[in-house]
């Protein structure tokens, strides 16, 4: 956990950065607004930044955004002041922590930060075979690539990995390839020099010299454009990066991990992906169960968010009745271990009992599992089958529509069911997540309701 402390270290904030040291944080500290976006933008990476709310925490908030640094930023300030409170979370602050200090508090922040980046639960024989593997190759500086269906835990298994590995001690560096755009991925992957295109208002340290020593994480690698591929490789086998408009080579130090939910070997046959990039990455591959095929976990896992959730909404902990651990059990879990989580959450704010019952747990559009419903596209969809026919009365509900409208209801109704989850419902429709942004673009542009991450047009819990 890497913590950014900007203001003075002195009175109160230097207690604040003792007891975040005592609870395991790595602290570095800076005095202004600048310095902070000085050291970033050097390399000098952080988790979180707390920062004292006589500071501009709106200019620091807008400053990342325009830069493309992703940073959770903390507002402090003396006493229970609501207004610095207020002004801060106005500003960008995700919370304000009052000072003096609470070390209870200050660990609850670190912790809401790091909490499930390191929490590798199971108990399935399926998931304990993959992570014997996991550690046996943690030790080495071999490439790794982690597959499996989106929401199975693919980055904290990465993140496992690391902490095993001689590296733990270094920086471990995560880039969401799905989540930055073509053009921008290069500059956040290599870094740029001052001018190097518009926008770039200064040098900028990029994600494979701030992993220097330690590891660094491709998310989603099969969403990165071809043509990067190749300097990717390149980085990868010579151990070296060029910035944008850098005019030499820089060494660099790492081990690099990578993920994907699509099957890359199809991607290399359809010409999306290269296959000497593919051989570099593939040294070991870690392939993660869905969690479907892993019933083992499923109790251990409703434990664990029933607990978290709980806490997090000051709501009593319940325990889980046997039947509503029968019906999380029999369901397939499309979104692997981030649905459950999902509805487990749910579970914890609608439970009327003394225990979590079947009647609590329901799916993001307001069903149940097993239960019942109209049919939408998405349901007809599945009754398609391999010659290419639908089955009666679903055909007659698709006559008379275009081949557009029925395409626009199913990609929207899919985004209904992962509540926004872009990543999540391009794996379920089976297309990249760069062909569903453009689709979700034009329908925008049309003026229809696309729902954003963490929402849903139409239903309600």
């Amino acid at each position: 956990m890497r913590l950014l402390i900007v203001g003075p270290l002195s009175g109160q904030f230097g207690a604040a950065s003792k007891i975040a040291m005592d609870q395991g944080a790595k602290v570095a500290h800076v005095d202004t607004i600048e310095a902070a976006m000085q050291a970033l933008r050097a390399g000098r990476g952080a988790d979180l930044a707390m920062v004292d709310v006589s500071l501009d925490i709106a200019a620091f908030v807008t400053g990342l955004a325009s830069e493309h640094i992703s940073l959770e930023v903390v507002g402090c300030g003396i006493g229970n002041d609501t207004e610095a409170a207020v002004r801060a979370i106005k500003g960008g602050a995700k919370e304000y922590v009052p000072l003096p200090p609470d070390p209870e508090l200050i660990a609850a922040v670190l912790k809401a930060v790091a909490d499930d980046e390191s929490d590798l639960l199971y108990s399935d024989v399926r998931m304990e075979q993959v992570i014997k593997l996991a550690d046996q190759v943690a030790p080495s500086n071999a490439c790794i690539l982690i597959t499996g269906e989106s929401g199975t835990g693919k980055e904290v298994m990465a993140r496992h990995i690391h902490t095993r590995s001689r590296r733990s001690e270094k920086p471990f560096v995560a880039v969401n390839c799905a989540a930055i755009p073509d053009n921008l991925l290069e500059s956040e992957l290599f870094g740029h020099e001052k001018g190097a295109f518009t926008g770039a208002v200064a040098r900028r340290i990029g994600k494979f010299e701030e992993a220097h020593g330690g590891t660094l994480l491709l998310d989603e690698i099969s969403e990165m454009d071809i043509r990067l591929q190749a300097k990717l490789l390149r980085a990868i086998q010579e151990r070296e990066i060029d910035r944008v408009g850098g005019g030499k080579p820089i060494q660099v130090d790492i081990r690099v991990i990578a993920t994907s939910n699509r099957d890359l070997a199809a991607e290399v046959k359809a010409g999306t992906f290269r296959e000497d990039l593919l051989y570099r990455l593939n040294v070991v591959n870690l392939k993660l169960p869905p969690l479907r095929e892993r019933p083992a976990d499923i109790g251990l896992l409703a434990e664990h968010f029933i607990g978290k959730y709980s806490d997090a909404n000051g709501i009593a902990r319940k325990p889980v009745s046997n039947a509503a651990l029968n019906v999380l059990r029999s369901h397939p879990w499309p979104g692997n271990v981030r649905e459950l989580e999902n509805t487990l959450h749910r579970a914890v704010l609608l439970a009327m009992e003394a225990e979590i019952g079947p009647e609590a747990i329901v799916l993001p559009d307001g069903s149940r599992p097993g239960e019942g419903r109209a049919p939408s596209i998405g349901d007809m969809a599945g009754t398609i089958s391999s010659n290419g026919a639908v089955d009666g009365a679903d055909a007659e509900a698709l006559v008379g529509r275009t081949v557009a409208d029925v395409e626009q209801q199913l990609i929207l109704d899919t985004l209904d069911h992962c509540l926004g989850n872009r990543t999540h419902a391009a794996n379920i429709l089976g297309i990249s997540i760069r062909t569903l942004r453009n689709k979700l673009k034009a329908y925008t542009e049309e003026g229809i309701s696309v729902p954003g991450p963490g929402e849903a047009r139409r239903f309600a819990v």
